[in-house]
């Protein structure tokens, strides 16, 4: 996901509260300032003082030619880099980005950001903001919460339902509100995580409950930020996860609860570009699935051949990362 910090400097008590409220990861502030953000809420300070130690962990670079370009990618082995640039804005950036995972830049508006945050469709690991608008630094800020992850979405078709008995079902209840088409990515393999949709859908049963994924048992994988998965009884609340839509766009929420009850489960199975992929959630007409067109499907109501939307990957986990190596999931 990406990160803003906010250049605080001279010392401004409106844009720490601006950034506390936007989202941002970190102010920057003059010697002697950090304790005076500390007390306006929890957030980490850049600085000769501050959290993370500037000319240290973060180091500033202009780069005004090829050779600065060297000289920040090995900075970058040690160090987070934030890059200025003069007359070339673009190209610059892309050749860092194109190289290293933690490369910053500094904008002063929402349409720079927009620019610095999409470069060769990767985009720099975060910004710093310069500005001493606080309505622009709000706008700038809600541009870095849109840049979530692009995850590749396909189709897969339902080739078996078949009860399962009893176990552990995990209810992921975040701080955030789903809307149709949304939902979380859970499987029993990682290599195939099926779209769970948000209990967001009206019905005679129960009242809807957007912030709500009924995921499934507590073995399931489910993606994460940053490319990850993770256990579903891992999870407790202040986790952060992610929502996906039917289109694949990924945005991090907030795990506020983890509701873990015994309840009758259901195994899905479908047939999939890569092979046979299969979940298990629970045995209700509240849950669903998610189809190509962002409808959801009520697991009730699926047959053989219904389409399902699905995430697939080659390689396996460990410890929730990506490796390359012969692993068998069944």
């Amino acid at each position: 996901m990406k990160v803003a910090w906010v250049k605080v400097d001279p010392w401004n008590k409106s844009l720490v509260t601006t950034a506390l409220e936007g989202g941002a990861a970190a102010v920057m502030v003059p010697e002697g300032y950090h304790q005076k953000v500390k007390e306006l809420g929890r957030i980490a300070t850049i600085a000769p003082d501050g959290d993370l130690k500037l000319n240290q962990e973060v180091v500033f670079y202009e780069v005004k030619s090829q050779d600065d370009e060297k000289e920040i990618l090995k900075l970058a082995q040690s160090a987070t880099v934030v890059v200025r640039t003069t007359d070339w804005t673009i190209i610059p950036l892309e050749n860092l980005v194109a190289q290293a995972d933690n490369i910053f830049t500094v904008v002063t508006n929402s349409e720079e950001a927009r620019s610095a945050l999409t470069v060769l469709e990767r985009g720099v690991a975060g910004i710093l903001i310069e500005t001493l608008d606080s309505l622009e630094l709000k706008k700038t800020l809600a541009v870095v919460r849109e840049q979530g992850e692009q995850i590749q979405l396909s189709t897969g078709r339902i080739i078996t339902l078949r009860q399962a008995g009893l176990g552990d079902r995990a209810c992921v209840d975040t701080c955030t509100h789903m809307d149709q088409g949304q939902g979380m990515l859970v499987g029993n393999s990682s290599g195939g995580l099926f779209l769970i949709h948000a209990e967001s859908v009206e019905n005679p049963y129960v009242a809807p409950r957007p912030f709500r994924v009924n995921a499934g048992p507590v073995h399931a994988y489910i993606r994460v930020p940053g490319g990850k998965t993770r256990y579903l009884s891992e999870l407790m609340a202040g986790d952060p996860v992610l929502c996906v839509d039917h289109r694949g766009r990924a945005h991090e929420v907030i795990v506020g609860r983890m509701k873990i009850e015994r309840r009758p489960l259901l195994l899905v199975t479908a047939e999939t570009e890569t092979g046979e992929i299969s979940t298990l959630v629970q045995n209700a007409e509240t849950i669903r699935l998610t189809a190509p067109d962002g409808e959801p499907r009520s697991v009730v109501s699926l047959e053989k051949g219904s389409e399902v939307l699905v995430a697939l990957e080659s390689a396996g986990r460990h410890f929730g990362h990506k490796v390359e190596e012969t692993i068998w999931e069944k």
